[in-house]
């Protein structure tokens, strides 16, 4: 099973490592991923392998939500195939 993470809000230092760390201590396996800055805005997108999870999906997205209100960004996993059905409407 994939997710697709994005990552959206005000460049700060940090970013990278608080996301990463939380999919590391899940067992979550980072497959790809794109980051830029446009001007102060950072912007990231994750291609995440959620074989090895070792929480519930749920569980997993509530810990993401947490760090998206600790660090004033916007936070948002999805299941890959809701991912594609979504963008191929």
């Amino acid at each position: 099973m994939k997710a697709i993470i994005t990552v959206l809000g005000k460049d700060k230092v940090g970013i990278i490592y608080r996301v990463t760390k939380i999919l590391v201590e899940n067992d979550v396996n980072v497959e790809d991923i794109s980051q830029t800055i446009l001007q102060d805005y950072f912007t990231m997108m994750m291609l995440v392998n959620l074989v090895n999870l070792n929480c519930d999906f749920n569980e997993l997205k509530k810990r993401l939500k947490k760090l998206e209100e600790e660090m004033g960004l916007s936070i948002k996993i999805q299941r890959e195939e809701i991912f594609n059905y979504m963008h191929n409407i």
